[in-house]
C-alpha cells in the first residue's frame, strides 16, 4: 500500500534511457504485484498454463528484466524477510479487504459486470510462497542477482542506494523508500504504456519518474525526520495515521513542530529511521542457464517456445553489456 504522499512530492518525468549504465535495486514484491494486477487476460483472468498455476508475475519478470538490461540497466531485485510486529495488524487489514474484494469480484462476474471485476479481482491479488519461490528460481536462471532483506525490502533497497555508490536508486511504486532513506527514487519502472485509471473508463500514459530525496526536502522545507512524521499522521504500513489529516494538513502541522501533540509511539518512527538492514550484501550478474529457462518457462509452465527463444538472445547481449560495464567499472 504504502504511504501517500502524491500531492506534496514533485515527481520529475524521465526516460529509461538516461538510466544507462545504472544499477538499481529493484523493490521486488512491488514490481510482482504491479506484474499480477496488470498482466491479464482479455476477460481480466490472470494468466495460468493448463495446470492452473499462475504465470503473470514470471511473464512481467521475464521479459520486463529484459526489456531494462537492453537499455544497459542492472536491476537487482531486493524480496521481503520477516515483517515488524507493526506491520502485523496491516497485514491483517489488508486480508479482511481482499475477502471483501473477492465476494464482490465473485458477484460481478456472474452478473456480467466485466469492469467491475477487473476492478475487484485487482484487489484480491495474493503473492504465495510458490509464487516467491518461482521468481526466486527465474531469477536464479536468469543471470539476475537478488538480495533477501532482512526484513523490509524497501528498507534494505534504501540503505543499499545509500551505502553503495553504484546503486543509483530504489525502484518501487511507493513513497515509503522516502522515508527510508533512498537518496534517489525511481517510479514507474516495471510498468509502461498506456494504464486504466481504476473505477474510471480513462486511459493515461505511464512514464518513468524520478524523485531525488534532498530535493524534495529542500522544495518542502523539511528534513527526514519531518518527512517520516508527515508519513506517519497520513498513515503507513505501521499505522492508520490520524483521521482527517491528509499529506498538506500534515506537512503543515509538521512544520509548526506540532507532531508531538498526536502522542504517537516513537517505536513508528524507529521503523523507517533505524529499520532492520544489513551491510551483508554482495551481488553479480552471470551467464543465463539457456536450458534451465527453456524448461521452466516453456515445458513446464506453457511459455511460447518461439517468444522465449527470441528473448533468451535479447537476454544475453543485455547481460554481456552488463558485465562487460561491471568489468569497466573495475577499473576505476
Amino acid at each position: 500500500m504504502g504511504v501517500d504522499l502524491k500531492d506534496i512530492i514533485n515527481r520529475n518525468e524521465t526516460d529509461l534511457a538516461n538510466l544507462k549504465g545504472k544499477v538499481i535495486s529493484v523493490d521486488a514484491l512491488n514490481a510482482l504485484y504491479q506484474f499480477l494486477a496488470i498482466i491479464r487476460q482479455r476477460d481480466g483472468e490472470l494468466l495460468r498454463d493448463s495446470s492452473g498455476r499462475v504465470t503473470s508475475h514470471l511473464s512481467g519478470l521475464f521479459y520486463r528484466t529484459i526489456s531494462l538490461l537492453e537499455l544497459g540497466i542492472s536491476p537487482v531485485y531486493i524480496f521481503d524477510g520477516k515483517p515488524p510486529k507493526e506491520k502485523i495488524d496491516t497485514l491483517r487489514h489488508r486480508q479482511e479487504t481482499k475477502d471483501t474484494a473477492k465476494k464482490k469480484a465473485i458477484r460481478a462476474k456472474v452478473e456480467g459486470r466485466e469492469s467491475d471485476y477487473v476492478k475487484f479481482s485487482q484487489q484480491v491479488l495474493h503473492f504465495s510462497g510458490e509464487m516467491l519461490f518461482e521468481s526466486k528460481t527465474l531469477l536464479d536462471l536468469m543471470g539476475i542477482p537478488y538480495i533477501d532483506a532482512p526484513s523490509e525490502g524497501e528498507a534494505q533497497a534504501s540503505h543499499m542506494c545509500s551505502v553503495d555508490p553504484k546503486i543509483f536508486a530504489v525502484a518501487s511504486q511507493d513513497y515509503d523508500s522516502l522515508l527510508f532513506g533512498a537518496p534517489v527514487l525511481l517510479r514507474n519502472v516495471t510498468i509502461t504504456g498506456r494504464r486504466k485509471l481504476p473505477g474510471k473508463n480513462v486511459y493515461r500514459d505511464v512514464v518513468p519518474e524520478t524523485i531525488v530525496l534532498s530535493d524534495a526536502l529542500s522544495e518542502l522545507g523539511i528534513d527526514r525526520e519531518q518527512l517520516v512524521e508527515i508519513g506517519i499522521l497520513i498513515g503507513t504500513d505501521y499505522n492508520d495515521g490520524v483521521k482527517g489529516i491528509g499529506p498538506k494538513s500534515a506537512l503543515d502541522i509538521v512544520k509548526k513542530g506540532g507532531f508531538d501533540e498526536y502522542g504517537i509511539d516513537d517505536k513508528i518512527k524507529k521503523l523507517f529511521l533505524e529499520p532492520d538492514v544489513t551491510d551483508d550484501f554482495s551481488f553479480k550478474f552471470r551467464a543465463p542457464d539457456e536450458d534451465g529457462i527453456y524448461t521452466f518457462l516453456s515445458d513446464e509452465r506453457e511459455f511460447s517456445r518461439l517468444r522465449v527463444e527470441r528473448a533468451m538472445e535479447r537476454l544475453k547481449k543485455g547481460l554481456d553489456s552488463v558485465t562487460r560495464q561491471e568489468t569497466l567499472d573495475q577499473w576505476f
